[in-house]
This record gives C-alpha cells, sequence and structure tokens, in this order.
C-alpha cells in the first residue's frame, strides 16, 4: 500500500464523521455541541507533548462561506482538522465554525487520485487519455502554444473560463476586474485575454437587481434579529451555507428572540425543517405569479404603504410613470388586469398556476403587509430559470409596497449584505483587451465567436474579432461538469478544430480535466499559503498557513505563471522577485491602512484569522430613504424604478419587460412538452458538495448520497420504491440514479442534487446522477445567465 493510501485510511473515525453530518443536518444549533468543539480541542492537548503542531488554514471554498481550520500536524501529516476556537461564541461575535464538508478536507487532501505530475493527452479529447510528461515540456508547450495562438489569432483568442474551485487573494479562481491575482496578472502582462462577466452563481440577479435599484445591496444577517416576519423565497441556507458566521446562524437568533419564519421552496428543505413556522410549496419557474397575486391581495384590501410607493419609487402607478409612456403599463395596472393582457392577478389565477392554494396567498400577503419589519429574502435558485431575471426584481416591488426598504429589520427584498474587512490583492494591473462576455455563453464563442456583437451580450466592443481558440481552466469544473447540456458540450470541446488548445490545472482528474490537452497537477490550498476574506454579520479574514509541503509533483498558480513568464520574457516584472509571502505581506498592509486595527503581517499569520465586530447592522439604502434629496437611488431616475425606462428602451417586451411579469417559462409547468416529460426537474446545492468539489470524497457519500427525490404520489404512478434505481430522461440525455420517495418535494417536482460528477457508460448513459445530461443551454434574455432549474424531464424505473 502506497503511503499516501494510509494517510487515506487514518483517523478520524467514520462514525464521529457522520455524527457531524447528522448533526448538521439538524441545523446551526447542533453545531454549537459537536463532538469535534472544544471537547476535542481539549482532549488533543495531550498530543501537543508529542511533536504536534496546529497551525491555522481555512476552507476556501464557493459555498458562500470561508471558514477557518486549524490543522493538527505530526511528522509533516495532518491527521485531523480542528475548528475555530476564539473568542468568546457569543451571538455578537460569532465562532467561525466549519460544516463537515470542512471537517473532511484531510480526505481531499491525501485522496489517492490526486493528480500527481504533468500529463499530455494521448487520445481524443474527453476520453482521458494521458501520459507523463516533465514539467519542463508541459510549460514549454503551454508557452509555445500562447505565441502561436496569440501571433495567429490575437489576444482575444485566448479565455479563462469561470471557475470558483480556488479562492484567495493570489490564487483566485475567479477572475473579474475588481480582483487580482498571479493568473490575470501574467495574462494582462502577455496582452491580455477574453474576459467574462456573471456568474454561474448569480447572472439574473446580479445583472436585474440594478435596473430596480441603480446597485445590488441588502441589510447584513445580524439585521435579521430586528425583523418580526421572515420570508425567505427559494433561499436555503442551512444546507448550502451552513458553516461560519452565515445567514442560518442569524436566522436561528432571529427565532429565537421571536420573528416568524416562512419558507417558499418547491422542496420542504433543511431550513424549513430547522427554522420555519410555515413551508410554501410552489412550482418552479411561477415564483413571479406569486409576487403578482400576493401584489393584488395587497391592493385591492389597500394594505400597501401608498405613501411610501409615492415618494420614492417610479412606476408602481400610472400617476408616477416616466413621461412619455403610454397608459396601462404601470405595475398597478398589469396586476389589476388594465395593462395589455386583461388579466386580473387574482390569488385564483395564481393557484392554477403556482400550486399554492389561494387562501395560502391571501394570508401570506396579509402577514407580509401587516407584520413589520419584516424581511423578504430572495435566494438565487429562483433566478437560475428560464426567466431569472424577473423574480429578482418581483420581490423588491413587494418591499416597497410595504415600506420596508431602508429601515432595521427589513430590507430591499435582494439577499443579504454583511460588514466585510478590507484586504489587498496581488495587483494584476488592466486587461489591454476590452471585449467581455457572459461566462455562460463560451460554448457559443467558441463556435462562433466572431459573430457575436452587443446584442448576444458582448461588452467592452461591438463585435468579437475572433472565435475562441485557447481555454485556460484552473480550479474549476464548469468547462462540462457545471456546465449546461453535458452531451453537447462535450462535442464542442471534442472537436480540436473549434477551441485548438486547452489547458487544465487542477487537484483532481474531473470530468472537464479530461478534455485538457496539458493537464497540471495542482496543489491544496494546504500546500501554500494565501488569504481569504467574507462578509456576513461580522466581517472577517482568514490567513490560511501551508500545512504541508506540496506532495508528488505538484505546483500552485503562481509558480506556473512564474515559470511561463520567465519563457515568454516577462519573468522579472512578473515576480519583482518577490515570494507569495512577500505578496500576502503587501495585502495586508492594504488591510492595515483601511483598519488600524487590523494585525501586523506576522500576528495575522500566527492567529490566523481577524474578525471585526459591527456596531450597528448594515441597512440598505438607509439614506437614500432618510434624505431622497442627498442621497438619491443611482438609478436613472433617481428613484425606485418598479417600471425601468432602460428596459423600455430594449423594446423587447415578451421576455424583458419593463416592470416584472410572470413569463411562463419554456419547460415550465404550462409548456406543451409536458405531454412527452410531465416531471420539472431541479438541481438544488446539495450539504454534501461545494458545486462539484468533495463528490470524490466517499464520507461525504455515505452522509448525503447522491439520490433523486421524487414525491410520493409520482413515485406510486411509476412504479417506483424508496431505494430503486430510475432512469432519467430528456431529449438531452439520461442517467441512472437511486430515489428518495419522500413529501418534502411537492408532486410534479423531482430533485437532482447538482454537481455530482459526470460519468457516462458505453452508451453515453450517465450512471452518476449529474443533473447538468438533461439541462438546457438557453441563456436568460437579459442577463444571458444560466437556466439550469429550468428541465422537463420523465422518470421510469431502472
Amino acid at each position: 500500500m502506497s503511503e499516501n493510501a494510509k494517510l487515506w485510511l487514518k483517523p478520524i473515525s467514520r462514525r464521529k464523521f457522520l455524527a457531524l453530518g447528522a448533526a448538521v443536518a439538524g441545523g446551526a444549533a447542533a453545531l454549537t455541541s459537536l463532538p469535534l468543539g472544544r471537547e476535542a480541542v481539549a482532549a488533543g492537548e495531550a498530543s501537543k507533548a508529542a511533536d504536534e503542531k496546529i497551525i491555522p488554514t481555512s476552507c476556501v471554498h464557493n459555498c458562500g462561506g470561508r471558514c477557518p481550520l486549524y490543522a493538527h500536524v505530526k511528522d509533516g501529516v495532518v491527521t485531523w482538522f480542528s475548528p475555530e476556537q476564539e473568542g468568546s461564541d457569543s451571538p455578537e461575535f460569532p465562532q467561525v465554525r466549519a460544516c463537515l464538508r470542512g471537517r473532511s478536507q484531510r480526505k481531499r487532501l491525501y485522496h489517492p487520485d490526486r493528480l500527481k505530475y504533468p500529463m499530455k493527452r494521448v487520445g481524443k479529447r474527453g476520453e482521458g487519455k494521458f501520459e507523463r510528461i516533465s514539467w519542463d515540456e508541459a510549460l514549454d508547450t503551454i508557452a509555445r502554444e500562447l505565441q502561436r495562438i496569440k501571433a495567429t489569432y490575437g489576444n482575444e483568442a485566448i479565455y479563462i473560463n469561470y471557475a470558483t474551485g480556488v479562492y484567495g487573494q493570489i490564487s483566485q479562481a475567479w477572475i473579474t476586474p475588481n480582483f487580482g491575482g498571479a493568473l490575470p496578472r501574467f495574462l494582462n502582462m502577455f496582452g491580455g485575454y477574453l474576459g467574462y462577466y456573471n456568474t454561474y452563481s448569480s447572472a439574473c440577479f446580479s445583472y436585474a437587481a440594478p435596473y430596480t435599484f441603480g446597485t445590488v445591496e441588502g441589510n447584513s444577517p445580524d439585521d435579521l434579529l430586528n425583523s418580526k416576519l421572515i420570508v425567505l423565497f427559494a433561499d436555503n441556507p442551512g444546507e448550502t451555507r451552513m458553516g461560519g458566521a452565515n445567514g442560518h446562524y442569524y436566522l436561528r437568533l432571529a427565532k429565537e428572540k421571536g420573528a416568524r419564519i416562512i419558507v417558499i421552496d418547491p422542496r420542504y428543505t433543511d431550513t424549513a425543517i430547522t427554522l420555519a413556522d410555515e413551508w410554501i410549496p410552489i412550482r418552479p419557474t411561477t415564483d413571479n405569479a406569486l409576487i403578482d397575486a400576493l401584489a393584488y391581495v395587497m391592493i385591492t384590501e389597500n394594505l400597501h404603504d401608498q405613501a411610501f410607493l409615492d415618494k420614492y419609487c417610479l412606476g408602481f402607478d400610472e400617476e408616477h410613470m416616466p413621461p412619455g409612456i403610454p397608459p396601462g403599463n404601470s405595475y398597478k395596472s398589469y396586476v389589476l388586469g388594465l395593462g395589455e393582457d386583461k388579466t386580473p392577478k387574482t390569488p385564483e389565477w395564481a393557484e392554477a398556476i403556482t400550486g399554492v392554494p389561494k387562501d395560502t396567498i391571501i394570508k401570506l400577503a396579509r402577514q407580509i403587509a401587516g407584520i413589520k419589519p419584516c424581511c423578504l429574502l430572495q435566494g438565487l435558485g429562483w433566478q437560475r430559470h428560464a426567466y431569472g431575471e424577473q423574480p429578482v426584481r418581483g420581490l423588491p416591488v413587494l418591499a416597497a409596497m410595504t415600506g420596508n426598504i431602508g429601515i432595521k429589520g427589513g430590507g430591499p427584498g435582494l439577499r443579504n449584505g454583511g460588514h466585510g474587512v478590507t484586504v489587498g490583492w496581488m495587483p494584476a494591473g488592466q486587461n489591454p483587451v476590452k471585449a467581455s462576455i457572459p461566462c455562460f455563453m463560451w460554448p457559443e464563442a467558441v463556435e462562433r465567436g466572431h459573430e457575436l456583437t452587443a446584442a448576444d451580450g458582448v461588452k467592452g466592443v461591438d463585435k468579437l474579432s475572433t472565435d475562441i481558440k485557447m481555454i485556460w481552466n484552473y480550479g474549476g469544473n464548469t468547462l462540462l461538469n457545471q456546465h449546461a447540456d453535458i452531451n453537447k458540450t462535450a462535442k464542442i470541446l471534442a472537436d480540436e478544430k473549434k477551441c485548438e488548445f486547452i489547458l487544465v490545472h487542477d487537484v483532481f482528474m474531473t470530468p472537464s480535466a479530461k478534455f485538457a490537452d496539458i493537464l497540471l497537477p495542482d496543489v491544496t490550498h494546504f500546500e501554500r499559503e494565501d488569504i481569504v476574506s467574507f462578509s456576513s454579520g461580522i466581517g472577517y479574514a482568514i490567513y490560511h498557513q501551508k500545512v504541508v509541503e506540496p506532495m508528488y509533483e505538484c505546483r500552485s498558480i503562481y509558480e506556473v505563471c512564474s515559470e511561463l513568464a520567465k519563457r515568454l520574457g516577462f519573468g522579472d516584472r512578473y515576480t519583482e522577485g518577490k515570494s507569495e509571502q512577500d505578496w500576502l505581506r503587501e495585502a495586508v498592509e492594504v488591510a492595515r491602512q483601511k483598519d488600524p486595527n487590523f494585525p501586523t503581517f506576522e500576528e495575522f499569520r500566527r492567529k490566523g484569522i481577524y474578525k471585526v465586530a459591527p456596531k450597528e447592522p448594515v441597512v440598505a439604502y438607509e439614506k437614500q430613504i432618510k434624505d431622497p434629496v442627498n442621497n438619491p437611488f443611482k438609478t436613472p431616475s433617481g428613484k425606485i424604478e418598479i417600471f425601468s425606462t432602460q428596459l423600455w428602451a430594449m423594446n423587447k417586451p415578451k421576455e424583458i419587460p419593463a416592470i416584472p411579469k410572470y413569463i411562463p417559462a419554456w419547460e415550465g409547468p404550462q409548456d406543451p412538452l409536458r405531454e412527452k416529460y410531465p416531471l420539472q426537474c431541479i438541481g438544488p446545492h446539495y450539504k454534501r458538495r461545494v458545486h462539484s468539489t468533495f463528490d470524490n470524497v466517499p464520507w461525504m457519500e455515505e452522509a448525503a448520497p447522491q439520490e433523486m427525490w421524487i414525491n410520493p404520489k409520482d413515485a406510486a404512478a411509476r412504479g417506483l420504491k424508496d431505494g430503486d434505481k430510475a432512469r432519467v430522461f430528456n431529449d438531452r440525455g439520461e442517467l441512472i440514479i437511486k430515489v428518495k420517495v419522500t413529501p418534502r418535494i411537492m408532486p410534479g417536482v423531482v430533485a437532482i442534487p447538482q454537481g455530482a460528477w459526470w460519468t457516462p457508460d458505453e452508451n453515453g448513459v450517465d450512471r452518476r446522477g449529474c443533473i447538468n445530461t438533461l439541462t438546457k443551454y438557453h441563456p436568460t434574455p437579459l442577463a444571458h445567465g444560466n437556466p439550469q432549474h429550468t428541465n422537463l424531464v420523465e422518470v421510469v424505473k431502472a
């Protein structure tokens, strides 16, 4: 047995880990009494005498949180990770506790399947056939391909694919113009690259919300303690963001203080189980119909705050419309059926669409309008739909109608904001290439980039000059696994005449990595140093030290870029003679300039975390509400724009209306395609993974197996029993998955947790349960975002 395989089998015990998983499923309250907390640390004190080192590090993945970890290292080997023990762990200043995913990190660090050395492809793209090569050959090949593609097509042909598997002020995989890091610094010095905007997580949210408010802001989670009613729309923090000082923790505190919590979701989620006073199931893609009906009740029962709407909003009623807009285009006219469709948005109308009973709608409307302050929070799941921009803009209308914007305990109907800590980046400079594309649309830029214009979502230039000819995929699995319509995407990637060179730098042979031409082994974040920060009910920054030496032949992104820069003639300019730690010292100096209390580099590195206790909660748009003359909203009118003149000017009212509307979705509950594929299929985030990270950790599979939820009514109609294997299919693909028959999901809907690694058999049938075998590539109309919860399928017994 190899030494690495032995490390894989060492403690902690599986029983203890599974107990942790069950505790997390039970809610944040259980986290405070886990056996891996203070008691475990106290018990471990005795082992310190045996040369054990405890080194601060972190969990850095894209769950929506960042958590410190403390690595217990003996003889150069991590034996286990313990959670943060810094401070008193009070509600005002909580300890930042890692969840089951963070505490299973040892199983990733010492996984026997880690990539160990550079490789080059020897079979067809996607076959996963590689042979070992030296680092010199790998780097020489990459440098040569970069030069060739630049000379042949220009820098616009080089693309960094969207990825979020690595976070850090140096090693960041998610690249934006506001961030720095080793990779964008290198490519900017090389002449630039085709950029992207949006994310796979929040494209419609981040793109659409500014049309209402001009900016995207939210009350901080600690302000939830001032709320009397909290309504979560498609938000499941108890499963997606379990650890850290995250929203679920503050929701629990708010509930203990007496707040009523309502969860609206197709599934009876872990959040609903642990927190909700009421669960309201709803059909996917129909949320705007519910919002419209809630508004109808408030208007017809005179429950809305007309004075607030008159003073701060544009477009609610005909008396407050922009000049030159024909009558009947206000939100109130639309809701009352006085607009073009002549359909009143009554609770009866909404019941037929959403599946929410009319009496429930009426009751909910009266609660939202009558209990103040009320916080309306939206998750991100409902905007990963065919018309995901609409609910993003729709919920703030209810916040405005009830006068809950700009006050404590209320909010703008968006998402939580937070208290932050500013830390410097490794400077990247400016990208000489001005063009950028929506990140979800990269396959089109591979196939027909030279045709894409501003009308297709291109920014920075009127038209792309070339197709994508090189993809650099660092620390991510969206090249294939997390992208829509895997079978179609795989065909695009397999065609070497389209994208001519694919570089992948990762820790494992993911489904995306199998399409690499050159495959580089990355270090984990436990084998290098970096800093991450997070904004929540408190703000904090984490320094994660290198806890073990890099294994095998693995190299960090900074090492790779430094070596490539040498080969391309700008090595000294790139590194400036600095190590990673030197760059982090400069990042800390930026933090100290912003916050005089920020510790010195040495103290920060030693302690591993710096937390800021807020004096008061962040209240979004408080200045605009208190003093609108001197603090207008950053919209064209200076008001909250329920009606957007910018959207009106696009002249696409069927798909991009000027007011938020319910638009029946393709592959939604009203699509005639349901005769062939009768079930809606969604892909929720799952507590055992962060997107696709951790899918190859067996303990996580035991804690939360990959299985499809199906309602007992739908299961019975198909002869399915709990634990059976089912075949799930549509015109795009087919997969086999075990079913969980449960009333925790509404009839007519099935849920396959997103992130499972695509594993096709010889017939192309996925055997792991990867939902993107079934999803559709169809960018949303405004944000050009991903609609990966909009799918119709059929399910039969396998």
